[in-house]
């Protein structure tokens, strides 16, 4: 079940409430018994630890085992040596003027 922070705005109590998703929102105070009850904003209050999906992929450790592995090839490539064409040693014919 969630837990949910309220402050009221007229006397600034503040609780944290256990609620279900489908309950209607609490807008009674505790401490000052007006309608003024509002639910805050808050961070999310879970941590992901373990060997799962975060702390292998995404941590950037190499403390647990790779999810998905990747076997490497080695291909064997031939070289071929094309030779630029010789330089021919016929020079152009002079033209008289």
């Amino acid at each position: 079940m969630p837990i949910y922070a309220y402050r009221c705005t007229q006397c600034n109590f503040e609780k944290e409430f256990m609620q279900k998703i489908s309950d209607p929102l609490l807008t009674l105070c505790p401490q000052c018994h007006t309608e003024s009850l509002v639910k805050q904003l808050t961070a999310p209050g879970f941590q992901l630890k373990g060997s799962g999906w975060y702390a292998t992929d995404f941590k950037g450790g190499t403390s647990g085992k790779p999810a998905v592995t990747t076997e490497k090839t080695t291909e064997k490539t031939s070289e071929t040596k094309v030779e630029a064409p010789a330089a021919s040693s016929a020079t152009p014919a002079s033209t008289k003027a």
